[in-house]
């Protein structure tokens, strides 16, 4: 443990040779800067490295592709779905042009959103993928509303979602539900009309992730999947113990001991070199690769190594839209706002939504000081 504060140095001047995505993140959980460095850093995700050449794909009109939806990972979908995942800041217009589409199209007869030129239904998955998008991006359309109501009268008995309600499915889906919980964690901390509602949904999907214990059968206990254990980034569509994780960090979960078992799987990948790896990747079309199966990956690392560290929360109506107001002090970093654009939403409410990069300690607290062997 002697020599881990330079090996975690060298960790830290690695994460920081990255692109902007990773760096402003670091500048503020990490080494817990003052806003006014970090909202700088964060404000070049548009305009360099990986968003920006994301960005140059978009078309005049909002579009990557001509459908929204389809042509994995490349479609308008994912590319927004990663857009928010960089921290592309709020009210950008090239993304506020893409949200537009979503309503302008999708919107369906049922309250959800239906991207498919077969299907007469909307689906349940895209619409939770579509509110988290409108909600960290701040559209403020009415139309938002249908979407949540949607999501709310389409939750399960067992608290979760499954796309396939419609052809019978009694037992919701991790991949859904994650989806789901994401994009109702974005709208209630906006403060939306139905932000009670939304958090009451929450809890019982919350409660369905935890009973499987985040990646097991609740009757057997085996893993359902091998792939739900893995390091992936981006995640696209798919629940797995990390993004898993990160919900309940933004959610401001309390530490459940139902986790632990997802905390060991990441707690175990770590190298010796104190990075964690990035370990798949989904099959598609992708516009360029940021990162290398198998290899060290920032993004990873970035999520994970938030375990060493203590820290502030900035203010919650500073982490989208830019703004000088200092880090205030005496709040721990899971407590965190990575987003707000809207000044009349519940303080409570946004208090509770952190970064991606948040102290592991929440919830395995065995973890301090152990970035590196």
């Amino acid at each position: 443990m002697d020599a881990g504060t330079d090996s975690a140095d060298e960790v830290i001047h690695w994460l920081l040779a990255g692109d902007p995505a990773i760096r402003w993140q670091v500048q503020r959980d990490l080494l817990r800067q003052p806003a006014s460095v970090w909202k700088r850093e964060q404000a070049r995700v548009g305009v360099e490295g990986w968003g920006a050449k994301l960005l140059s794909f978009q078309d005049a009109h909002g579009r990557w592709t001509p459908r929204l939806y389809g042509y994995k990972w490349i479609s308008t979908t994912y590319s927004m779905v990663l857009l928010r995942r960089m921290g592309l800041p709020a009210r950008d217009p090239r993304a506020v042009r893409a949200c537009r589409l979503f309503l302008q199209e999708g919107l369906w007869e049922d309250g959800g959103i239906n991207l498919s030129s077969s299907q007469r239904r909307s689906e349940t998955c895209i619409t939770g993928m579509t509110l988290g998008l409108l909600s960290w991006f701040g559209l403020d359309d009415p139309r938002r509303e249908q979407l949540v109501d949607y999501l709310l009268r389409h939750q399960l008995a067992d608290g979760g979602w499954n796309c396939e309600w419609d052809r019978g499915a009694g037992h919701s889906s991790f991949h859904t539900t994650t989806s789901v919980l994401e994009g109702l964690r974005e709208y209630a901390v906006g403060g939306g009309p139905a932000a009670t509602q939304a958090e009451a949904a929450e809890r019982r999907g919350q409660g369905f992730l935890l009973v499987h214990r985040l990646f097991r059968s609740h009757t057997t206990g085996q893993v359902v999947d091998p792939r739900l254990l893995r390091l992936s980034f981006p995640p696209r569509w798919r629940h797995d113990v990390l993004r898993s994780l990160d919900y309940f960090r933004s959610a401001g979960a309390d530490r459940d001991e139902r986790m632990a078992d997802a905390m060991e799987v990441v707690t175990r990948k770590r190298r010796l070199d104190g990075r964690w790896p990035l370990q798949q990747r989904y099959p598609g079309r992708t516009w360029f690769e940021m990162e290398q199966v198998g290899r060290p990956s920032r993004w990873n690392t970035c999520g994970l190594a938030g375990c060493s560290t203590g820290g502030s929360r900035p203010s919650p109506d500073d982490i989208r839209m830019g703004g000088s107001s200092p880090v205030d002090s005496g709040h721990p970093v899971w407590r965190r706002s990575r987003r707000s654009n809207r000044t009349t939403a519940s303080p409570s409410r946004m208090a509770t939504r952190p970064a991606r990069t948040v102290a592991w300690l929440q919830f395995m607290p065995l973890l301090r000081g152990s970035l590196v062997r």
